[in-house]
């Protein structure tokens, strides 16, 4: 937790009474290093000036609020990143589509829980550190390819690593990554496409869902079936995952962030985040979502019992042209289930040893 409440928050609050209560809030958590404003017209100097790893940004300021989160709108996209998250009494869609094509990462409703904000905050200060760290892993493995080819298998290790920290949040079995990996792969090379292309798919698809470090344990493995509000922050692990990536330099790094960002599309705009559809998602996307849902419906979840195979394909062949590229539907069928379970086993197992 030290490496959290070592990194820098701004607040932009205009009220000085409940600017000192968030901030009493968050020293009482542990933060040390927090920089204060009442002047939501200085917030763009402040990111300039103070570098912070989060600010939090009262959305409630007559005038100001919006106006002052296009000016640091262009810190939230990359090379910067800057995670922003608002505090509000306005739950409205609108609202909250508004402040979301500003940049606006996460939301905490007034009045304010500390509980949930702590834990907003820290989630986002985790993804932020691990954005860095990832970006800093990124450059450096892509220096190792690009010089020394024979450090390939240190490479994939590393991504291997990273895929199951994704994993070790959501999944107790610590292997639907590298099973959607392996599956990803054989539905690419039932398409045929080139050599290359099949290895990177197998190396990146294994992250599709590294955003989900940003998202509750609570929310990943409730049994239940989840609320309206948690399954709009469900949502966000797909933007989570892209950002975390999206910085990297390595090109299997920066497919993986393709991946993450549009595995949830469906193939009739019905998915998220975007609502793409058809041909407008990536293909890379498009193979990587049967893969994982594949594997999902084989597998026992925390919230469904494993389904049987013959149960499971019928899902899969009855959403060809919905949720799924009939074509990607009709290059799964071709594939031997059983080569399929045996890949998805030795893969793993050998990646393990």
């Amino acid at each position: 937790m030290t490496e959290l409440t070592d990194m820098r928050l701004l607040i932009v609050i205009d009220d000085s009474a409940a600017r000192e209560t968030l901030r009493h809030s968050l020293e009482q958590a542990g933060y040390t290093d927090i920089v204060c404003t009442g002047d939501p017209a200085r917030a763009l100097e402040l990111c300039v000036a103070e570098q912070p790893d989060l600010v939090l940004f009262d959305l409630d300021t007559p005038g100001l609020s919006l106006q002052a989160l296009s000016k640091i709108r262009h810190l939230t996209e990359p090379p910067d990143e800057l995670p922003v998250l608002v505090l509000t009494d306005d739950n409205s869609p609108d609202a909250r589509h508004r402040a979301l094509s500003l940049g606006v990462r996460d939301f905490v409703a007034k009045p304010i829980d500390s509980t949930d904000l702590l834990f907003r905050v820290r989630n986002a200060l985790h993804t932020r550190l691990l954005q860095h760290k990832l970006s800093a892993s990124g450059a450096v493995l892509t220096e190792a390819v690009r010089d020394r080819t024979n450090e390939i298998d240190t490479v994939r290790e590393s991504l291997s690593v990273l895929a199951a920290i994704a994993d070790y949040h959501d999944d107790d079995t610590y292997q639907h990554s590298q099973r959607v990996g392996v599956g990803a792969a054989l539905i690419a090379g039932a398409l045929e496409l080139p050599e290359p292309l099949i290895a990177m798919i197998r190396d990146a698809a294994p992250l599709h869902d590294i955003g989900k470090v940003g998202i509750s344990r609570r929310i990943l493995l409730k049994p239940g079936k989840l609320t309206p509000a948690e399954w709009e922050h469900m949502m966000r692990h797909v933007d989570i995952g892209a950002q975390i990536l999206a910085s990297a330099r390595s090109p299997v790094l920066r497919l993986a962030a393709e991946i993450a960002r549009t595995h949830h599309e469906r193939w009739d705009g019905n998915g998220y985040l975007v609502g793409l559809s058809g041909e407008d998602i990536p293909l890379t996307g498009r193979i990587t979502a049967l893969a994982d849902v594949w594997d999902t419906l084989t597998h026992e979840r925390p919230y469904k019992p494993a389904w049987d195979e013959e149960r499971a394909l019928a899902e899969i062949y009855g959403e060809a042209g919905r949720h799924f590229d009939p074509r990607v539907v009709s290059a799964f069928a071709t594939i031997d289930r059983r080569l399929l379970t045996e890949s998805v086993a030795g893969d793993v197992s050998q990646r393990a040893a």
